[in-house]
């Protein structure tokens, strides 16, 4: 076997050997010329394949997708078609909320967000449970396990009026929403209805599941034709919600800069103020003056806008579709729910990161080491190298609380989450 590949390999340096620059350019040319063109025919297969395998050809047929289906069409967009920016839209859904008084206001009570020593904890804990919603099917125990989880950690503070049902069908709006505009705006393409009425009825049946009035909504009480109607509605509530309560407040300020802080994490200190001019670019003016933030200079707008459309323009003509080895995935897939589970990607401190010889010692972990950041496993136990159990995700004073009410929720969720249609 080896002989035979370095016999291939010679006669392959010697035809290149004796081939002139002519030659090689007559046969180089053509390849080249080739490529986009390959990446033309590739680009649109995965969404068409979509298409054709769920079958909602038109507006009367989004009535009856399936909690099922939308979980699946919108995990192709995450874990395929657009794995970058529909992470960084849900980061930024997170980011937003702290443009309006009465969150910020709760975040810098509870500190969770507002003080360095939990933020990035916190940071971590909301992304482990979003992606335990994203990532397995609404029938899921990992996916139950999670909203029942989330209902908890919330529901001391929604019981006593602290947290809004204003502000958590604002938050919800947020998830669903911004992935559809980061999308629209800056990826290769926009998502076609169908999609976008996925993404409507997989968070809808999400609200359902954490206990989230929609009565504030137009068609709240009378119901919703499908996705696409309850995303249509959601997105202009939203935005209408954010002209009376999205104002400014130095508690904006003050969790958005520990927020800032996570989000430029992993950038070198002496270009992190780069970085948070990108951020404050990636702002539009309402929430860039309740957060008390100056807008980047032109000269900075000009670069971060063109850096956008050569971004857009390189995965569009130039960029093969992402193959199903390369899935984009941000935890172990297949524990139970009664195992432990491992991030696997992170931008932030390693919590619940496994300390495996490549996770210490490649170049993610050199990176890291030439910033001066921990590594997984340094410090002990304090960014939980043993991964974390769902029952337990939260702030420290959480953990090992709440048990009854996990497996109550649980239970419920069995029953009520079950994969078919959430409008009927």
């Amino acid at each position: 076997m080896a002989s035979t590949a370095t016999a291939l390999s010679k006669t392959i340096a010697n035809l290149i050997k004796d081939t002139s620059p002519q030659q090689l350019l007559k046969y180089v040319f053509p390849l080249v010329a080739a490529y986009p063109i390959l990446v033309s025919l590739l680009r649109f297969r995965r969404m068409n394949q979509m298409h054709k395998k769920y079958n909602y050809p038109t507006r009367e047929s989004f009535a009856g997708m399936t909690d099922e289906d939308a979980f699946q069409i919108q995990k192709n967009l995450v874990q395929f078609e657009f794995p970058f920016l529909f992470t960084k839209a849900l980061q930024f859904a997170l980011f937003r909320t702290y443009g309006i008084p009465t969150i910020s206001g709760v975040l810098t009570k509870t500190t969770q967000f507002s003080k360095p020593g939990t933020s990035l904890k916190r940071y971590t804990d909301t992304t482990a449970l979003v992606q335990e919603f994203l990532g397995h099917s609404p029938t899921a125990a990992r996916s139950h396990a999670a909203i029942a989880r989330t209902r908890f950690l919330h529901s001391g503070y929604r019981s006593s009026g602290t947290i809004r049902d204003e502000d958590m069908l604002y938050t919800l709006s947020l998830f669903a929403s911004q992935p559809v505009r980061f999308i629209n705006k800056y990826e290769w393409r926009e998502l076609s209805d169908m999609e976008k009425c996925a993404i409507g009825t997989f968070w809808k049946s999400l609200g359902d599941g954490l206990d989230i009035s929609y009565d504030l909504l137009p068609s709240g009480k009378t119901g919703f034709r499908d996705g696409l109607h309850w995303l249509e509605e959601i997105m202009a509530w939203s935005d209408a919600y954010e002209v009376i309560s999205m104002l400014p407040d130095v508690k904006n300020r003050e969790v958005a800069d520990q927020t800032t802080d996570v989000l430029v994490y992993l950038i070198p200190k002496p270009l992190q103020h780069v970085g948070l001019k990108f951020v404050s670019f990636m702002m539009d003016d309402r929430l860039r003056k309740a957060m008390l933030y100056d807008p980047p200079s032109s000269s900075y707008a000009k670069l971060f806008s063109f850096l956008l459309s050569t971004r857009q323009f390189v995965m569009r003509h130039l960029a093969l579709p992402r193959p199903y080895l390369l899935r984009y995935t941000t935890f172990t897939e297949y524990q139970s729910v009664d195992e432990r589970i491992f991030i696997t990607q992170w931008d932030g401190a390693p919590y619940y990161v496994k300390p495996t010889i490549w996770n210490h010692w490649g170049p993610g972990a050199w990176y890291s080491w030439a910033l001066g950041l921990p590594l997984p496993g340094d410090e002990g136990n304090m960014y939980y190298p043993a991964g974390y159990n769902i029952a337990d995700v939260g702030p420290k004073y959480f953990e090992g609380r709440g048990q009854k009410f996990q497996l109550e929720g649980v239970e419920g969720l069995r029953v009520s989450r079950t994969g078919g249609c959430p409008f009927g």
